[in-house]
């Protein structure tokens, strides 16, 4: 039996894989041809919601999924300018008949969908958005009373409870029509951007599967115990892998649950369930940003709308730039700018600190992280900065104000991962670490001493909340 469609053309965004791609798994099941298409944005030189080493990164991604689409006989095609408009032109110059795609969880890639869906009805062809980012839809899992949650726990209750889908095989082949012209592989030099000086995780589907056997045999087993601990490996560091889709959730929690049922031991079964509720927690966030969209720019509570915060001023850039003298927020914030990347715990730690000790706004933060992660993922970056500022959803309460000297003592007793990132405290006693210098002065050469004192910022912080509650 012939396909349905003679020609289709399969728009990649966030979903960088050949290997359980819902979208790409139906496109060259329906079509006898498949034009694989990735729409690079035109903006240029700067972007609130991203920078150079996630671009970079992309680009990247984007050379490896071109590999391997030729080995099994597709072309990626590049295009540049608004979804709609270079898909049209594809479709006028192809002829193709459909169009398939996997939807987008943030509203901004919806909007892009709608115009996309609307251009396909006006030329009279098909079009095909399948579900795929996450292992649940935003309305598959409501309340009793069909209403999105707003709280982690009931809501990872229902999740759990669910059936979950199993993987998609990766299709034999791929027919590309040969004569489609294409713009070059990008690089930053697209985004009018020169390459970061950064030590990124390596790009690619197929390191992406090597970080995930990597997780499964070393790190998920003591998940529980260690993944708060910023000196050693013990997180699945497979974040980015989500955001840029070089794997599926489904695949993700397939090849866990299959590690769970072989394991014989209660506490490495323990580390891999706890590593899925983490799975939960992004598509919590997710489902939030899916139904209630006005997050991006107000508080999710309504409570905290219009809470006073501090202008931007010369602790801000000391923050950003990993100088405020507190040596566990310093060391986050240059692991940032240098990898792209920040360990989980550190970054509640200086999402607080920004918050609660210098009390800048939780919006000019989001911003920054989105603006150096390599993983920066809007709904999750947003539902980790809203909760950290105490305005989110299941969110700290307001008092629940981390200390920057406790934390350090807690999760980095040693100082190892604050001396990684931070050489000219590398011959400081540890103990050194975990305290505010008692006589002022920097406990190192070079090193500055804390710009604000902890203790006075609490209660400073504690009062401006107050103040808000009794207006």
């Amino acid at each position: 039996m012939a396909p349905p469609y003679r020609l289709a053309i399969h728009w990649f965004r966030r979903d960088l894989r050949i290997s359980d791609n819902t979208a790409l798994y139906h496109a060259a099941a329906a079509a006898g041809a498949v034009v694989p298409v990735y729409v690079l944005s035109d903006w240029k030189k700067r972007h609130l919601w991203t920078g150079e080493k996630r671009q970079i990164f992309l680009c990247r991604c984007l050379e490896s999924l071109g590999k391997d689409l030729e080995s099994i006989g597709g072309r990626l095609i590049f295009r540049s300018g608004s979804a709609e408009a270079e898909l049209e032109n594809l479709v006028k110059k192809t002829g193709a008949d459909a169009i398939f795609y996997n939807r987008d969880p943030d509203p901004f890639g919806r909007e892009a969908e709608k115009r996309v869906e609307a251009m396909a009805a006006r030329l009279g062809i098909a079009c095909h958005g399948h579900h795929d980012v996450t292992l649940h839809g935003p309305e598959e899992v409501l309340t009793k009373e069909g209403k999105p949650y707003r709280v982690y726990t009931p809501y990872s209750r229902n999740w759990l409870s669910l059936e979950k889908p199993a993987p998609l095989p990766k299709p034999k082949a791929l027919h590309t029509p040969a004569k489609i012209p294409s713009l070059p592989l990008p690089g930053n030099s697209h985004w009018g951007w020169k390459n970061p000086d950064a030590d990124l995780v390596e790009a690619g589907e197929h390191a992406a599967h090597q970080r995930l056997k990597t997780a499964i045999s070393k790190r998920l087993a003591t998940y529980g115990e260690t993944r708060d601990i910023p000196s050693v490996p013990g997180t699945s560091r497979l974040s980015q892998d989500l955001r840029f889709g070089l794997l599926s959730p489904r695949t993700i929690y397939a090849e866990t649950s299959k590690a769970m049922a072989k394991s014989k031991s209660a506490s490495a079964r323990s580390g891999m369930e706890k590593f899925i509720k983490e799975l939960a927690w992004r598509e919590f966030y997710m489902a939030l940003l899916w139904h209630f969209p006005n997050v991006l720019h107000e508080e999710f509570n309504p409570d905290w709308r219009g809470l006073w915060w501090a202008e931007p001023d010369e602790n801000f850039e000391a923050w950003k730039e990993g100088r405020t003298g507190f040596p566990i927020v310093d060391a986050g914030m240059r692991e940032l700018l240098a990898t792209g990347f920040m360990h989980n715990r550190v970054r509640m730690i200086t999402a607080m600190f920004l918050t609660k000790d210098l009390h800048i706004d939780w919006r000019l933060g989001e911003q920054h992280f989105m603006q150096h992660l390599i993983d920066g993922e809007i709904a999750s970056n947003n539902g980790g900065w809203q909760w950290s500022a105490g305005t989110g959803a299941d969110a700290a309460p307001y008092f629940r104000i981390q200390n920057p000297w406790s934390q350090a003592k807690r999760y980095d007793p040693d100082g190892i991962y604050t001396k990684r990132w931070i050489p000219e405290l590398a011959k400081v006693p540890a103990e050194k670490l975990l305290a505010p210098p008692k006589d002022g002065q920097p406990i190192a050469p070079g090193y500055p001493v804390p710009c604000v004192d902890h203790s006075a910022e609490r209660d400073r912080t504690l009062a401006i909340f107050k103040k808000h509650r009794r207006r």
